[in-house]
C-alpha cells in the first residue's frame, strides 16, 4: 500500500508540472496526463486510452503530447478521480465517483436497461442518459464526451451461486465503493462489501469476499478465473465508463484544439458503441472454456429480481437525482418484458 501510495504521489507531483499551457491560439504544445481507471495496456481500456491519446498527438501533428497511465500507476478509483477534478489528471477513462455530486448515480440505476437494444439506444451518442448527465458533469468541472459501454455486469462467485433473492443468503460479494451498486447487490440477497479495485483478488483469495459483483465477465474471467467458478447473468446493471476531461484544461484550449481532442473521444466511443458485444460474447466463451459456469436467468428470475432492486433501490436514488430527474429515469426506463 505504500508502495502504491508513493507511486501515486509522484505521478500527481508529474501531472502539475506538465499542465498545459493555456491556449489562445492553435500553435500552442500541450503535454497533457490521461489515465485508464482501470484496464493495463493490453486490456480493451488500456487499447482505447492509447488510441485516445495517438490521435490527439497525430491530429495535432504532435503539439498535444499525451502521457498515459494504466490501472493502478497513479492510485486508486476515488484518489484518481480527485486528481483529475483537481487538474493534476487531465483526462480519464473511469466510472465517475458519486462522492462530489450524488446526481452521478444516473450512471448506476440498477435495472435501468433490460437489453443491449435498449442500453445502445439510451446510452448513445443521442441517447437520453447523456442529455441527463451532462449538466451534472459541468457543474462538477468537468468535460463529458460520453460513456463507454462495456456489457451488463453480472455475479460473480466460488464455491456456490444465487439466482434468487433466497439462494443469496449468506453469499458475500465485492461491490464498486460507488452508490447504489452496494445497495443494490445487497437487495438482492447477497452481503455487499465495499472494496476498491486494487484490493479484490486477495480479498477473494483469503475468503474476506466470494466473488465479484456487478462487472462485465472480461474483468472477472481475466483478473480472477482461477478463483471463481461461477458467473450468474443478473444483467443489474449496464457497465459503463465515461471519456471525461478536467473542465478548466478544456476551457483553456482554443476552438480548433478542443475539437481535435472531442473528434478522438468521439471515435473511440463510436469504435466501443460497435464492439461492445462482440466483446463480452468474446469473453464468455473463454470464462467458459477455463471452466467458469455462465450461468442465464430465466426471464422469472429476472423479474424477480427487477422487481425487488426497483422497489428498494430506486426510492433511494430518487433521494440523490429528485423527483424531476427521476420522473424522466422512469419514463425512459426499459419495460420488462
Amino acid at each position: 500500500m505504500f508502495k502504491l501510495k508513493a507511486i501515486s504521489c509522484i505521478a500527481v507531483a508529474f501531472a502539475m508540472m506538465v499542465a498545459p499551457i493555456a491556449a489562445h491560439a492553435s500553435d500552442k504544445n500541450y503535454k497533457l496526463v490521461l489515465a485508464a481507471e482501470s484496464g493495463d495496456r493490453d486490456s480493451v481500456n488500456g487499447k482505447a486510452v492509447q488510441s485516445w491519446a495517438d490521435m490527439i498527438q497525430e491530429k495535432s501533428k504532435g503539439r498535444m503530447k499525451v502521457n498515459v497511465f494504466f490501472q493502478g500507476e497513479l492510485g486508486g478509483q476515488q484518489e484518481m478521480f480527485d486528481q483529475l477534478v483537481k487538474g493534476n489528471i487531465h483526462m480519464m477513462l473511469t466510472w465517475p465517483q458519486t462522492s462530489y455530486d450524488k446526481r452521478m448515480v444516473v450512471n448506476y440505476i440498477p435495472y435501468l436497461v433490460l437489453d443491449w437494444d435498449d442500453a445502445i439506444k439510451a446510452y448513445g451518442q443521442d441517447g437520453w442518459v447523456q442529455k441527463v448527465m451532462d449538466p451534472v458533469y459541468k457543474d462538477l468541472g468537468l468535460k463529458y464526451f460520453g460513456p463507454f459501454p462495456e456489457g451488463f455486469g453480472g455475479i460473480a462467485t466460488k464455491g456456490r451461486f444465487a439466482t434468487s433473492f433466497e439462494e443469496a443468503k449468506g453469499i458475500k460479494v465485492r461491490s464498486q465503493p460507488i452508490f447504489p451498486l452496494p445497495q443494490t447487490v445487497q437487495a438482492m440477497g447477497f452481503e455487499a462489501v465495499p472494496i476498491d479495485w486494487a484490493e479484490v483478488y486477495t480479498s477473494i483469495q483469503t475468503g474476506v469476499v466470494d466473488g465479484d459483483s456487478s462487472n462485465v465477465i472480461f474483468w472477472d474471467y481475466q483478473y480472477f478465473r482461477d478463483q471463481l467458478n461461477y458467473f450468474v447473468q443478473s444483467s443489474h446493471n449496464f457497465a459503463s465508463y465515461s471519456l471525461l476531461m478536467n473542465g478548466e484544461t478544456w476551457e483553456q484550449m482554443d476552438e480548433e484544439d478542443r475539437a481535435i481532442v472531442q473528434s478522438a473521444a468521439t471515435a473511440v466511443i463510436d469504435q466501443q458503441f460497435k464492439n461492445a458485444k462482440a466483446e463480452d460474447d468474446k469473453w464468455i466463451a473463454e470464462a467458459e472454456k477455463a471452466g467458469i459456469k455462465y450461468i442465464v436467468l430465466t426471464p422469472e428470475q429476472k423479474s424477480a429480481w427487477v422487481e425487488r432492486v426497483r422497489k428498494t433501490v430506486w426510492p433511494q436514488v430518487e433521494e440523490a437525482l429528485g423527483a424531476e430527474t427521476m420522473a424522466v429515469v422512469r419514463a425512459n426506463a426499459s419495460t420488462p418484458k
